[in-house]
């Protein structure tokens, strides 16, 4: 039951619901209705829809009620309006002698007639306002004689006979037109009985009709069928686009339909998709879109229709592979395969290893369940990451004050734009999905929304910045939390951050940088006592637990400290560079996304802005991921980690570009439209609403498509073969005591990698860092044959179709390069062939020098941990500085003005020994560093 009130809001007992209006820039808005009434968003209690009606005459007695009418002269509330044709029980028989001897005979037959012809209607046959001029028709009836409560079996609710049958004579075909005149109230109840009878001929031959009956009714359930539609019509449709997708992909190639791996070219897998494919996807989107638009907030459907987007965008790869995508996640497979084997970690092999948080957490898991064949977990990882993803993400837009259409289109741009790919087996997708649980916990339960008390400053960038810390927070605060849950996600925060540190190099310090701007811009409830805490943890870490890595590359950590432009340049410039026409559409394309996604993000930043509505956190969170620019290039993919730790907050502020309203029962709700040119002109808030989701639509699209070129866009060489594996395990079954592998490169450097499933087992025993030298004309093989020769025993050369497709792609080497390649080192006197197949080639030297040795297996364990005189004093000032700090921030939670003495007398014991730990830490990295 619903009313709408005066000033354009829309409220009912089921909830409340969005403003429908213009946006205020007079261009595009947002508005919806029937939302449900969501308390932790607003906070508002909807008010119950109450019908008044114009005021009636005092009834004669107290048992006398206007039916409809609200007894305002009275004092008394007004009576919630019932439509007519309400019959649910049995209405009380009114006693004859409660009739009024001078009201008129005949006062009440007809609108005791009328009320019995709408019970006879079938509920579908009324049109929206059926029940209002129902009403409407009785109180004209009534005149303003009041009706009696025997005579308003309407409001009767006695729920359990069904209607008297006194009442049917009372239905105009049984009615003469004599009789209605002249019949009294006393007369109606008495005479019924005995004309039964008589009119029950005339009506029996309309009542046993059975073939109108039977059509009526179909009829009615197909216009109810058609009315529910969009209840079960987005879950059919996402089921239906689900199934066709996983049958284009899977099934044997053909017309429309299949996946053939040869098709793929430089513009990836998307050469190879069928059509069906893509009519699927579009399918899951058309849905989800059709969810986004009804009035309801439909959770469990929106995110299953979001998670089977997921799916079908993230999962591609793993349902068109027979083997593990990506050849970089078979290395981290050998090193949980070692961690397993040995119970140490390798940093003297790999630096990756000064960092085995996660590798041990699934060397533990897979130990204990007794897997020893890790490609279903390689083969899965993708999907499974995102789809953890957006549960910590779905939690962070609870917190934003926002509509419903906004938050959940944030969530569907978050998987549409992530074509990253650092969500195969790997730590930095791991530890990214603890980043997003760490700021859900920051806004969930230590979030800060303060009205600012200040007055704004009278002129300058001061008064800018009061305006903005003046308007209405983009976020929801948080009440009601009780101590224990805040001490217990204290302890969470504090787990989520270690395990990062003990996994990644670079998340822990964009955990530090979102804690750190939270509190500069008052978001968090927490002191400055928790960063000065974790920040140290992650330099105890990097001192303390990774000396083999830093100890003789001190410049590779911070060289690239302020070369802003210098790690911009490595990460976009030398990356466009790609040769091959198709693959650099593959590189325009990331670049496309990720200028229309920030252009996005600032236009929904504005709109925001123009309704009065400040949103920090998701600038916080776009903006301080940018600021690892300046730490270093990160192998030249700190461009991509930037991008990928900006998403959430650049997603929440680009669905704000289309859906920027605040929900219509918020506190501070404003106009949805604004005079254009100080000129009464407004645009149609229906048509803008609709304007706004087929935008949003059509972006959607838009990037579902550049995804599936920028995410599988170098599907030609980092899709591996069953060929390729295949070559990989000769070699571990002819790695004892030792091999080496040389893989091929157009340029040699630490940071090219091979091209192929390299890692996967015997880490200690193979060694992946030989490189081959090679050039365009294939026939030119000096280079790479000398290095094979001035390798030792057991080094295999490898040929791989992933390694030949990288080369033609990004080096622009012709397409028969391979086949010609192998060829001449097939023809080589000086190198032999020892494993081959359509994907791979292993080749050896033919002729070793007499008496040449296999070399021993490089040791893992290292020349020891160097240390410096003053490492047990920064140890024991570590831990008194955790514990003091750690004490500070549990005491702090009970309040501010709680055990202040306490919490002072803390910070004088801490303050001295962070100074001494950080002392130590630099003292570390210059004793280490000159003595190495």
């Amino acid at each position: 039951m619903r009313q709408r009130d005066g000033d354009g809001m829309t409220t009912g007992v089921t909830g409340s619901s969005e403003h429908v209006g213009d946006s205020t820039d007079g261009t595009e808005a947002e508005g919806e209705t029937g939302v449900p009434f969501d308390p932790d968003a607003t906070g508002v209690i909807p008010r119950l829809p109450v019908v008044e009606g114009p005021a009636a005459p005092a009834p004669d007695s107290a048992t006398d009620v206007a039916d409809g009418d609200d007894e305002a002269e009275t004092g008394t509330l007004p009576a919630i309006r019932l439509p007519a044709t309400l019959h649910i029980g049995t209405p009380p028989k009114a006693p004859e002698d409660t009739e009024d001897p001078k009201e008129p005979k005949g006062s009440q037959k007809p609108k005791a007639a009328k009320e019995s012809k709408a019970a006879k209607e079938p509920e579908g046959a009324k049109g929206p306002g059926a029940d209002d001029a129902t009403s409407a028709e009785d109180d004209d009836a009534a005149g303003t004689v009041p009706t009696k409560v025997a005579a308003a079996p309407a409001a009767s609710l006695t729920v359990d006979a069904p209607p008297a049958p006194a009442k049917a004579p009372a239905e105009p075909p049984a009615t003469t037109p004599t009789e209605t005149p002249t019949a009294t109230p006393a007369e109606t109840p008495a005479s019924t009985p005995a004309k039964t009878p008589a009119k029950a001929p005339a009506a029996e031959p309309a009542a046993t009709k059975p073939a109108p009956a039977k059509a009526t009714g179909l009829g009615e359930r197909l216009r109810r069928l058609g009315r529910s539609a969009p209840m079960w019509l987005p879950a059919l449709l996402t089921v239906e686009g689900l199934i066709m997708y996983v049958l284009a992909l899977r099934v044997a190639p053909g017309p429309l339909r299949g996946v053939n791996p040869a098709d793929i070219n430089g513009l990836g897998l998307i050469a190879a998709l069928p059509a069906s494919a893509f009519a699927a996807i579009l399918i899951m989107l058309v849905s989800f879109f059709v969810t986004v638009a009804q009035s309801t907030d439909r959770k469990f459907l929106l995110l299953f229709q979001i998670a089977v987007i997921t799916f079908a965008l993230h999962g591609a790869g793993s349902l068109v592979a027979s083997e593990p995508r990506f050849p970089t996640a078979y290395i981290h497979a050998g090193f949980v395969d070692f961690i397993g084997r040995t119970g140490e970690t390798a940093i003297s092999i790999d630096a990756r290893m000064g960092w085995p948080g996660y590798f041990a957490l699934f060397a533990f898991v897979t130990k204990a369940a007794g897997i020893s064949d890790m490609t279903t977990i390689l083969q899965w990882t993708p999907l499974l990451t995102n789809l953890l993803y957006l549960l910590p993400f779905v939690l962070i837009l609870r917190q934003v004050v926002a509509t419903t259409r906004a938050r959940w289109y944030a969530a569907l741009l978050f998987v549409l734009v992530q074509w990253i790919g650092q969500d195969y087996f790997s730590p930095q997708g791991f530890t990214f999905a603890l980043y997003l649980a760490f700021v859900a916990i920051l806004l969930r339960w230590f979030g800060r929304v303060e009205p600012r008390s200040k007055p704004i400053a009278p002129k300058g960038l001061r008064k800018l910045l009061g305006r903005l810390d003046a308007m209405t927070p983009g976020e929801i605060a948080n009440t009601g939390t009780f101590r224990a849950d805040r001490l217990l996600m204290l302890l969470m925060l504090l787990a989520l951050f270690f395990a990062a540190t003990a996994s990644h190099q670079i998340t822990p310090f964009m955990m530090l940088g979102v804690l750190t701007a939270f509190l500069i811009f008052k978001r968090t409830k927490l002191t400055w006592a928790l960063p000065f805490f974790l920040g140290l943890a992650v330099l105890a870490w990097i001192s303390y637990e990774t000396v083999g890595f830093w100890a003789g590359q001190i410049d590779a950590i911070f060289g690239g400290l302020g070369r802003i432009l210098t790690n911009l340049q490595r990460n976009t410039g030398d990356r466009i560079a790609g040769s091959d026409p198709a693959h650099a559409l593959v590189l325009q394309a990331r670049l496309g996304i990720l200028v229309v996604i920030l252009a996005l993000a600032a236009v929904g930043l504005l709109r925001r802005l123009r309704r009065g509505v400040f949103d920090r956190a998701a600038l916080i969170l776009l903006c301080v991921p940018v600021l690892a620019l300046g730490l270093q290039s990160y192998g030249g993919e700190i461009g991509l980690r930037i991008y990928m730790f900006a998403l959430p907050g650049a997603c929440l502020l680009a669905a704000y570009a289309f859906f920027p309203n605040l929900p219509a029962d918020s506190a501070d709700v404003r106009e949805e439209t604004v005079p254009i040119r100080k000129r009464n002109v407004r645009f149609n808030p229906e048509l803008t609403r609709k304007l706004s989701v087929v935008l949003a639509a059509c972006f959607a699209v838009l990037f579902a498509g550049a995804f599936l070129v920028a995410r599988y866009g170098n599907e030609k060489f980092e899709r591996v073969t069953t060929g390729e594996v295949a070559a990989m395990h000769y070699i571990y079954a002819h790695d004892k005591p030792s091999a080496k592998v040389l893989y091929l490169t157009a340029k040699e450097g630490p940071e090219v990698t091979p091209t192929l499933p390299w890692g996967e087992k015997d880490i200690e025993l193979v060694n992946f860092n030989g490189q081959a030298l090679v050039y365009q004309d294939p026939t030119n093989i000096a280079k790479a044959v000398a290095t094979l020769k001035a390798s030792p025993r057991n080094t295999y050369l490898a040929v791989s179709t992933g390694q030949i497709a990288y080369l033609q792609l990004n080096e622009g080497f012709p397409e028969d390069w391979g086949p010609r390649f192998r060829a001449a080192l097939d023809a080589s006197p000086d190198v032999k062939r020892v494993y081959a197949n359509k994907d791979a080639a292993l080749y050896t030297w033919k002729k070793f020098v007499k008496g040449t040795e296999i070399p021993e297996p490089q040791a893992f364990k290292g020349r020891g941990d160097p240390t410096s005189p003053w490492t047990p004093v920064g140890l024991g000032a570590l831990a008194l500085t955790w514990v003091t700090l750690f004490g500070y921030e549990v005491i702090r939670l009970n309040g501010p003005n709680r055990a202040v003495k306490a919490r002072r007398r803390l910070l004088w014991v801490a303050i001295p020994a962070f100074a001494v730990a950080v002392g130590v830490i630099i003292e570390r990295f210059i004793y280490i560093a000159s003595n190495t």
